[in-house]
C-alpha cells in the first residue's frame, strides 16, 4: 500500500464535506506531476487530507476506492481523477508550521514542493503524521 497527501481548499471542499458525503471524486487536478501521482494510486491506498490556503493543516484520513479514470470536468479528457472515501478525522489537526518544525518531515513534498496538490508520502512520514494527529498508525 502506498501513502499519499491531497490538498484542498476548505472553502471549496473540506474534509467535513467528505465526511458528510461519504465519498467523492477528486477532480480538478491540473498539474502533470499530480496527474502521475493520481495514476499511481491503488484501491486501498491511504490519503491524508490537507486544508490549504486558510487553515494550512492536515485534517483527515481517507482511502482510495476507485483508481484513476478521465476527469469528467475536463472536456479534453487529458486529466485524471480518483474516488476516495473518508476514514477518520484527525483528533488533532497538524499545522504546516508544526510539519516544518518536525525534522523527520523536513523532506516531504508538502515542505519541498508546496504547490503540488497530490503527493506521495514515505511510510515513516505518513505514520508519524497519523500519530501526531492522534490516530494509531497500524492500519491496513
Amino acid at each position: 500500500m502506498a501513502h499519499w497527501m491531497m490538498k484542498t481548499e476548505p472553502g471549496e471542499f473540506s474534509f467535513d464535506d467528505l465526511l458528510r458525503d461519504g465519498k467523492t471524486t477528486w477532480d480538478g487536478v491540473r498539474n502533470h506531476q499530480a496527474k502521475k501521482n493520481l495514476a499511481a494510486m491503488a484501491i486501498g491506498d491511504h490519503v491524508l487530507i490537507y486544508h490549504s490556503v486558510s487553515d494550512k493543516e492536515v485534517v483527515g484520513l481517507a482511502e482510495v476506492i476507485k483508481t484513476a479514470y478521465p476527469d469528467p470536468t475536463d472536456p479534453d479528457q487529458k486529466w485524471l481523477v480518483v474516488d476516495i472515501k473518508p476514514l477518520e478525522k484527525l483528533k488533532s489537526p497538524i499545522s504546516l508550521h508544526t510539519v516544518k518544525q518536525t525534522p523527520t518531515l523536513a523532506e516531504i513534498p508538502l515542505v519541498k514542493q508546496s504547490r503540488l496538490s497530490v503527493m506521495p508520502l514515505p511510510a515513516e512520514a505518513f505514520n508519524l503524521l497519523l500519530e501526531m494527529g492522534g490516530i494509531a498508525p497500524a492500519r491496513k
